[in-house]
């Protein structure tokens, strides 16, 4: 039993250090401008980001949408250059729907359409990142935005993450801060990460 035991210590020292280092990316940058109940402000300066729109649920999109912008920066471009991973990725559903600031969001079909975007190295312009070889893949700047965010822990699922969303747009009404647009879902994380060491967020962007 004793040594049962140590083997179950062993295997979960060596998958969290794995989780811990094969995490550490570059990640996105932000400010805390206020912490909240329960969520914070954040403001996030401008950025450039590789993004394909998908149909399907969030872990339908999230699979498809990884592999397809994976492909990209793993040498699919016309420079044939990999291009070093950041975190999060992050997925949004696009229906174009109103939130009632004052009940729950809406939970939407499978049939839905999200886009998925990988952040960008800081080190690359417009003008420097190579262009993807899949007509897929779209390279935007994103402006500057005020963000409201919600993190939490262990594995996704559709569900979790809606009624995350759920929590996070009624927190903010209950704040009188204003949504725009519908809130997103942002992993951190590379899919063997242990569960205990998983950094979801939900965010939905906010008038100033």
């Amino acid at each position: 039993m004793i040594k049962i035991i140590i083997g179950l210590v062993v295997i979960f020292s060596i998958w969290s250090a794995w989780g811990y280092f094969s995490s550490h990316v570059e990640q996105a940058t932000y400010t805390v401008v206020k912490k909240m109940n329960g969520y914070e402000i954040r403001e996030y300066p401008s950025h450039i980001v590789a993004q394909t729109t998908i149909k399907g649920s969030y872990g339908e999109s999230m699979n498809t949408g990884f592999s397809i912008l994976a492909g990209y920066i793993f040498g699919g471009n016309t420079k044939k250059e990999s291009i070093a991973m950041t975190a999060p990725v992050v997925a949004q559903n696009n229906t174009l729907e109103k939130i009632a600031m004052t009940a729950p969001v809406i939970a939407t079909d499978e049939g839905d359409s999200h886009t998925i975007s990988f952040g960008m190295p800081g080190s690359y312009t417009i003008d420097t990142l190579p262009t993807p070889n899949d007509p897929r893949i779209k390279i935007e700047t994103i402006p500057a935005k005020k963000y409201a965010v919600m993190r939490f822990s262990w594995y996704r699922s559709d569900n979790r993450i809606k009624q995350m969303q759920e929590k996070l747009i009624s927190a903010i009404a209950r704040d009188g801060i204003t949504a725009k647009g519908n809130p997103a879902y942002a992993g951190y994380n590379a899919p063997w990460t242990p569960p205990w060491m998983v950094r979801n967020e939900v965010l939905v962007e906010i008038n100033n």
